[in-house]
This record gives C-alpha cells, structure tokens and sequence, in this order.
C-alpha cells in the first residue's frame, strides 16, 4: 500500500504541475485512472440541438428592443442565438450564428465591413434595405442577400412598417481563426480625396444582380465578375419568387429520401456554393413527408419560412418548430423532420458544408427503413 500511495501522490503533483505551467496530459486511457484526458477532451463545449421561438420570443423582444433602443444608441438592433452548449459564446452552432434584426421605418445604418461572411434574409416587411458594394438592394420575405467578407455595406428600411430579416454569419469560426475585423470609417474619393460618407453612393442599378446573373445557363462577357473580393457569389441578391417556383415545380418529384426537396443557392458563376464557408437551401416537406435519419459532419441551422409547424427529431429527441423560428442540429447528430400537415412547409437551411468539403471532413450517413445504416459520403 505504501508504494502505491507514494505513485498515487508522485502523479497528482505531476498533475497538478502540468496543469500550472498551461499544458495537458495526453496518456491515460482508461476510465479506471483518475485522470481519464480522453473523457476529458471529449468533454469539451459543444453544440446542443435547440429551437429559439420566434412568436413568444423573439419576436416580442425585438419589439421592446425597437421601443427602448435607437438608430442614436447603437447603429443595429439585433438578437444571437446563442447555443446553450456554448454559451457565452456568440455562436448558435459551432461555425455560424444566427442573428434576429428588426428595422424602424426609414432608418438607415451607415457603412461597414467586416471578415465574416454574412447573408440576410427577409421575414417582414417589403422594403428590407442593403446596400452591399454600390448595388442598392431593396428586398422582402424570402429574399437571400449576400454581404461577403470585406465588401463595404449598410443594412435598414426604406419602407413606413417595420421590417425584420434574420443573419446568418460565419463569424464564430473566423473568430476561432482569428481572423476578426471590423470598420467603419467608409470613404469615397471625391476631388482626389479619400472623403468620409455615411452612405454608400450607388454605382449599380438596383436590380444588377437580376439583370447580369438572373438567366440560368447563360453568363455575360462583357462584365466582369468579381466583385468585392472575388471570394464570393458576385449575385448579391436571390429573389424568393424563382426559388418557390422551382420548388413548385417539382412537388410531385419523388425526391431524396433523406432531404426531400432541398435546392442550394449556387454562385452562378462556377456553380460552387455563395461563400467558402457557408452554403444555402430551401427545402421543401410536402404534406405528410418524413424524411429518413440523416447524420453529417456539418452543423445546419433551420429556420421554417413558409407553411404550418412541424417537428424534427434529433438524436431521438423530438423539438417542435413554427414559422420563422430557428432550429440548431449540430454535426454528429441524427437528424429528421417531419411534416405533420396536409400543407406544404418550406425551410430555409444554412450549413458550414463548404468549409468542411475544403478540409476533407464531410461525411454523411443515412439510415434507411430497416434501419441498416449507410455511408452516402
């Protein structure tokens, strides 16, 4: 007993003096040792499965947001969701955040830009604004508007009713990478000087992005095509209307039994997803579809768009959902949803596929009704 009591006392104050000088011990592999680091590196913060709820929650707070902030306080009014398994993290699953914004009539925030990717989508309100690049974008519902990494832009409401619109950005793994920057010190040349602007001045028509890249299968060459950094989608805005009608038009189609209909927003021109690291879909549940069990490498964030409520289940637990909510289903889990309804549901979906497919960690599997699993990727 003695010479275990020596060994057992010689490893805690090995323990204990690794620990001070900022270093972990990697060599215990069994749940018999006191210091078990594989259980302890596995125990590390991760994304849960959850539902933030846009009617009895965000929605409300934003409201009162709008009542007890202004334009004059801070020049945004926004709500993250911030994933319980990491908070306080700003981050609703490990790579992206989704923010909830709400636009007083006629406000409009100056100029900015920043190294995360981000995209807005519109909920409320039919003259949602951004202004990314010199192109002015006035969008409504379903309308996807892009602000890629390091292009000068500026978010508000053109209209007389209040508008919201919901971001997602890709800020928690540029913030892992450390790669985070800010500006907003916008300036235009003007008379040989580099002048201070509080907006942007138009240098496109308003329907640019519709004019130039609206027509599938067909590409001008006589504009050039890359835009802000290159680094992205030069289609700055996707109109809701084409995306419904294509939906519409295969409704009928048998589908995958995996994601049902589900359509990616593409760069059109290369055909590769809007960003590096995000991707985009409508997805589309038919009235009484169940999509089969479905587990990937890549984190997804849901938000319900169009039609009644329905509910997924995640790793065997059930969350129910409605319009405009969102949905976190983290990498690594189990994932199905479910279409309860004799009416159609569409999703909006983002999900940091991009980043994942460019580090060789995207992997997919299924399982099918008889509940063999299956690799798909």
């Amino acid at each position: 007993m003695g010479a275990e009591s020596n060994i057992k006392a010689a490893l805690d104050k090995l323990y204990d003096e690794v620990h001070q000088a900022n270093m972990f011990p990697f060599w215990a592999t069994t749940t018999e040792v006191a210091h078990d680091e594989i259980r302890q590196l596995m125990a590390s913060p991760k994304a849960l499965p959850y539902v933030w709820r846009y009617r009895d929650q965000i929605g409300p707070l934003l409201e009162r947001s709008a009542e007890l902030v202004s334009m004059s306080d801070s020049e945004r009014r926004s709500l993250i969701l911030v994933n319980p398994g990491l908070a306080p993290r700003r981050a609703s699953v490990t790579t992206m955040y989704t923010a909830y914004r709400l636009n007083d009539p006629n406000e409009v925030m100056p100029p900015h830009r920043h190294s995360p990717n981000a995209i807005r989508f519109g909920l409320t309100g039919h003259q949602n604004f951004t202004g990314v690049e010199g192109e002015d974008i006035v969008f409504g519902p379903g309308d996807m508007v892009l602000t890629p990494h390091d292009t000068w832009h500026n978010h508000g409401n053109k209209g007389d009713e209040p508008a919201v619109n919901l971001s997602v950005l890709d800020l928690p793994l540029v913030e892992t990478l450390n790669a985070i920057y800010f500006e907003h010190d916008y300036k235009e040349q003007e008379g040989g000087r580099e002048i201070s602007r509080a907006e942007q001045t138009a240098r496109f028509d308003p329907d640019y992005s519709k004019h130039v890249y609206g027509r599938g299968g067909l590409m001008a060459r006589f504009v050039g095509h890359d835009r802000g950094t290159g680094a992205a989608s030069p289609m700055y805005v996707y109109r809701w209307e084409p995306m419904r009608e294509f939906l519409e038009a295969y409704k009928d189609h048998e589908g995958d039994p995996y994601e049902a209909l589900k359509i990616e927003y593409i760069d059109p021109s290369n055909g590769e997803p809007v960003f590096k690291t995000m991707t985009f879909f409508a997805q589309m549940l038919r009235p009484g579809e169940k999509t089969l069990p479905l587990k990937q490498t890549a984190s997804l964030l849901v938000s319900p768009f169009e039609g009644p409520a329905g509910h997924s289940v995640i790793d065997g637990e059930r969350h129910d959902w409605a319009q405009f909510d969102t949905l976190a289903v983290p990498g690594g889990t189990w994932c199905q949803h479910v279409n309860d309804s004799q009416q159609p549901i569409v999703l909006f979906v983002a999900s940091d596929e991009p980043a994942l497919k460019k580090l060789g960690l995207f992997k997919r599997w299924g399982r099918n009704a008889q509940g063999d699993t299956l690799r798909l990727d």
